[in-house]
């Protein structure tokens, strides 16, 4: 039974209006200091903030019922869209539990909307704001990086966290699964309160290729996008695969290494079937290269597909909105393991990480059902109850051969994209 959802109380379902912008702003520099929502890759996408309504809810049929809210209330709406693009019109951010039957999904629709795309700005309103007051005044300066800064272990050191990754390996060497994905936490306390627009400017500066992403202080940036839906095309891209940096001549052989390692690849190809797998239901035709290229990161490489499709017209197939798409297909091997049931059990049983909403999806989606979702990764949930902390989160997919000492290596890697941005 689906737990009961939280709302806004009294929330009224005021006018939206969406107008064109003359410019093309710098979307991150708009965000104030509180409740940023944000989804922005090489300057496009959209950000937003204020609050015109809210739904946090948990349960086997969390998303579900989300799709029904968010459908009721778009449909209620008066809008007035002189644009007519995606993400133009009424829009809901929304980050997603890794678990959402255990864990809390957040859903907020904001007051304020600008969003970028193809040369195309615009701005939508909620409610009593006046589209010619929002961008009036200059960008607020973005405040000085932390001068001190101080980790400490999650749920797990270390030397615990690779007994766990040894374990996996002898789950899988005895035949229960595949692969499993583990992820470790690692706390962090400021001298200062953690401002999340100097964190996300940080991040988009660093990872212009990736999706950054904030919603309800978590924020990161995020190279694996789970789904897009833009009419009837879908798209994604699925990684799985790691590899470190080098410098030099170095690097050039560790990417040509990971191309050639038959573990990551075998790892890539479990991450790519548990997509194609969920998503063929749903589609009348899915495009998958024959093998994974290379997503090269400032601190990273990954093995990367691309996969795209064209979702039915009729049937039950056809009429999916994008979230029950995202139910279908979360969580893939990416992020969770194969076969997925067993992999759960998995993790909870070795992990020791409450993921909250790391490793779900996170995203935005229009009331004409067009949307983008990606996965919480290289982020950060910073502290309800103390603006200096925050929770970092990195994980790895565990097969066979795996090596707990390299696997605790790449988490190091991955953590490094979020410390990257607080140090800088």
């Amino acid at each position: 039974m689906t737990a009961a959802a939280v709302t806004s109380p009294d929330a009224a379902a005021p006018a939206v209006v969406t107008v064109a912008l003359p410019d093309s702003p710098d979307l991150l520099r708009l965000l104030p200091r509180d409740g940023a929502l944000s989804w922005v890759r090489r300057g496009e996408g959209l950000v937003g903030w204020g609050e015109a309504d809210r739904l946090e809810v948990s349960g086997p049929g969390a998303l579900a019922e989300a799709a029904a809210w968010w459908a009721d209330r778009s449909a209620a709406l008066p809008v007035d869209d002189a644009v007519g693009v995606p993400g133009s019109g009424p829009v809901v951010f929304a980050s997603v539990a890794f678990d959402p039957a255990a864990g809390t999904s957040v859903f907020v629709v904001p007051e304020v909307v600008v969003g970028r795309r193809g040369g195309t700005a615009w701005l939508t309103t909620a409610g009593d704001v006046d589209p010619r007051d929002v961008l009036a005044g200059d960008p607020t300066a973005l405040p000085p990086a932390p001068t001190r800064l101080r980790y400490a272990d999650g749920a797990m050191d270390p030397a615990s966290w690779c007994g766990a990754v040894a374990a996996a390996v002898r789950r899988i060497g005895d035949g229960d699964l595949a692969k499993v994905v583990l992820a470790r936490d690692l706390l962090v306390t400021a001298d200062v309160p953690l401002d999340p627009r100097r964190l996300l400017d940080r991040l988009a500066a660093r990872f212009p290729d990736c999706w950054t992403f904030a919603v309800d202080g978590l924020l990161g940036a995020t190279p694996e996008l789970l789904l897009r839906r833009t009419g009837r095309r879908l798209s994604a891209r699925v990684l799985a695969g790691t590899a470190p940096r080098g410098a030099g001549a170095d690097d050039e052989r560790l990417a040509a290494a990971l191309l050639a390692s038959e573990k990551d690849r075998a790892e890539h190809v479990l991450a790519v079937d548990s997509l194609v797998r969920a998503l063929d239901p749903y589609c009348t035709a899915l495009s998958v290269p024959e093998g994974p290229a290379l997503l090269t990161l400032p601190n990273v490489r990954h093995l990367a597909t691309d996969v795209t499709g064209t979702q039915r017209r009729s049937g039950p197939g056809g009429r999916a909105g994008l979230l029950e798409l995202v139910d279908a297909v979360h969580p893939t091997a990416a992020v969770g393991g194969t076969p997925p049931d067993v992999a759960t059990a998995v993790i909870a049983e070795l992990e020791g990480v409450d993921r909250g909403r790391y490793a779900g999806p996170v995203g935005w989606l229009d009331a004409r059902g067009d949307g983008e979702f990606g996965l919480a990764l290289r982020c950060a949930q910073l502290g309800e109850d103390d603006p200096c902390t925050a929770r970092l989160f990195a994980g790895c997919g565990i097969v066979a051969g795996s090596d707990p000492a390299a696997e605790l290596a790449e988490t190091q890697s991955k953590f490094a994209a979020f410390q990257a941005a607080l140090e800088d």
